[in-house]
């Protein structure tokens, strides 16, 4: 999703929101282990801009409730339910939680479309003293194939590269550039690893902001053609390979009382 600073709301998502919530990677449950042992307590987590839920439902194994927001209703509609989750439509400027309740505050592969002072004002008033908040991005994914990877890389930035939005850019950095202000920790270095079907890959394309904005100036799916020339390297179509994406995490905490 995309917060203008007007406050308007552009929606990249809503329209591959079945997509995005079978095709979209999870994350490693290492990142959720070192997140519940550097918050403050393990009562309440605050997921924002959560999507279909992929984040939310990793924190809920290690805190008693999480509020998992979005922006767009018809994510928050593909979200597989958790006892311990509550979903709800809510921009991430405006989470409507009380001031002081949250111990962790976190934003999975979104942060760069926020109206980011706004959004960390908004964190700073929902988080309790010494509360912590952790943003993190996946980059571009590494097939198990050098031949693989080519392909791959000539999709993304030669078919797709003038149909990334701009703030893609924020990803491709690891939001180094984002000034944050919290006091900073390091986190280990962690990676998103799945096993995944040419099928699945595709679907994981198609989820993409840069070829849903193909489609629409283009007025067809670029997908078909990458995957007929991944299938030769690629052998049986229905048999899994190995794909990677790098984590990058900024993570930091408010000034204890």
């Amino acid at each position: 999703m995309t917060v203008r600073p007007d406050g308007g709301f552009r929606d990249h998502f809503s329209g591959v929101a079945e997509g995005y919530s079978r095709f979209r990677p999870g994350y490693p449950p290492a990142l959720f282990s070192w997140l519940a042992e550097r918050a403050p307590e393990r009562r309440l987590a605050w997921d924002c801009a959560t999507g279909s839920g992929q984040a939310a439902r990793g924190l809920a194994e290690h805190f008693e409730r999480v509020v998992a927001t979005d922006a767009s209703a018809e994510q928050v509609a593909h979200a597989r339910p958790h006892p311990r989750v509550d979903f709800r439509v809510a921009p991430a400027e405006r989470s409507g939680l009380e001031a002081h309740s949250v111990d962790l505050v976190t934003v999975a592969q979104a942060l760069h479309w926020f109206d980011l002072a706004a959004f960390f004002r908004e964190a700073r008033r929902v988080l309790r003293p010494g509360g912590l908040l952790a943003a993190w991005c996946y980059g571009r994914a590494t097939l198990s194939e050098p031949v693989l990877d080519a392909a791959f890389d000539a999709f993304y930035d030669g078919v797709l590269g003038p149909y990334w939005p701009p703030e893609r850019r924020l990803v491709e950095e690891g939001y180094a550039s984002i000034e944050f202000p919290f006091r900073e920790i390091a986190a280990p270095p962690l990676a998103i690893e799945a096993d995944l079907t040419l099928s699945d890959l595709a679907g994981y394309f198609r989820t993409w902001s840069a070829t849903q904005r193909f489609i629409a100036a283009r007025g067809h799916d670029p997908v078909d053609a990458v995957v007929e020339e991944l299938r030769t390297a690629w052998g049986d179509p229905a048999a899994p390979r190995r794909v990677r994406w790098p984590l990058a995490v900024r993570a930091g905490y408010t000034e204890a009382e």
